[in-house]
C-alpha cells in the first residue's frame, strides 16, 4: 500500500539515490518526467487522498516561505544504519516541516516514529559492505551540493506507481 509524502526535491542528487533505489528495488523509480527520488522529506506520511481543501491549507502554510539556498556536505547516519547529507542551513527546512505538522497535526512526521525529525537527504544504508565511507566515495563529485529549493512536490510512493501529485513554488 502506497504513501504520500511532502517533499523537497533534490535532482542534484538524483543520479546516485536513482541508482541506489534501483539496486534496493527497481518498482520504486518512476517514469513519471516530474518525479524526483533525491527529496528531503518534510512530512510523511501525509493524507492518503487529500481534497482540494487539504491543497489549499499546503500552499497557504508554505505561503510566506521563499525559495532557498542550502548546501549538502555533512554526512551523518542515524542509529538504525541511514547514510544521509545533512542540508546546510537547517533551519528552513525545519520551518517548513513546522508549518506543515502544525497545519496538519494529525500527520505527525514518520508516523511520530521520530519526535524531533532530523531534515536529511536518504543516501543509502549500513551493511556489510556499505558504510559512511563507502557511500562517500560512491557519491564523488556530486558533493558539496549547491542546491535551491524552489518547490514543494507532493508524491505518492508505491511498488510501480511513484508520482507526482501536486506542486507548489515557494516565493
Amino acid at each position: 500500500m502506497g504513501h504520500s509524502v511532502l517533499v523537497v526535491p533534490v535532482p542534484a542528487l538524483d543520479p546516485f539515490v536513482r541508482e541506489r533505489t534501483a539496486f534496493y528495488d527497481a518498482s520504486f523509480l518512476s517514469a513519471d518526467p516530474a518525479f524526483v527520488n533525491s527529496h528531503i522529506t518534510l512530512l510523511g506520511p501525509w493524507l492518503p487522498t487529500p481534497g482540494e481543501l487539504d491543497l489549499q491549507r499546503v500552499a497557504d502554510a508554505l505561503d510566506p516561505v521563499p525559495a532557498f539556498d542550502f548546501t549538502l556536505t555533512e554526512f551523518g547516519e542515524f542509529p538504525d544504519g541511514l547514510i544521509y547529507l545533512r542540508p546546510d542551513p537547517v533551519a528552513p527546512f525545519a520551518e517548513l516541516s513546522a508549518r506543515l505538522v502544525a497545519a496538519f497535526p494529525q500527520c505527525p512526521p514518520y508516523g511520530g516514529a521520530f519526535p524531533q525529525p532530523v531534515p536529511h537527504l536518504t543516501l543509502d544504508r549500513r551493511s556489510p559492505t556499505v558504510d559512511p565511507v563507502t557511500v562517500r566515495a560512491a557519491v564523488g563529485g556530486l558533493v558539496p551540493a549547491r542546491c535551491r529549493a524552489e518547490r514543494v512536490d507532493l508524491q505518492w510512493w508505491d511498488n510501480d506507481d511513484c508520482h507526482v501529485r501536486h506542486s507548489w513554488k515557494l516565493n
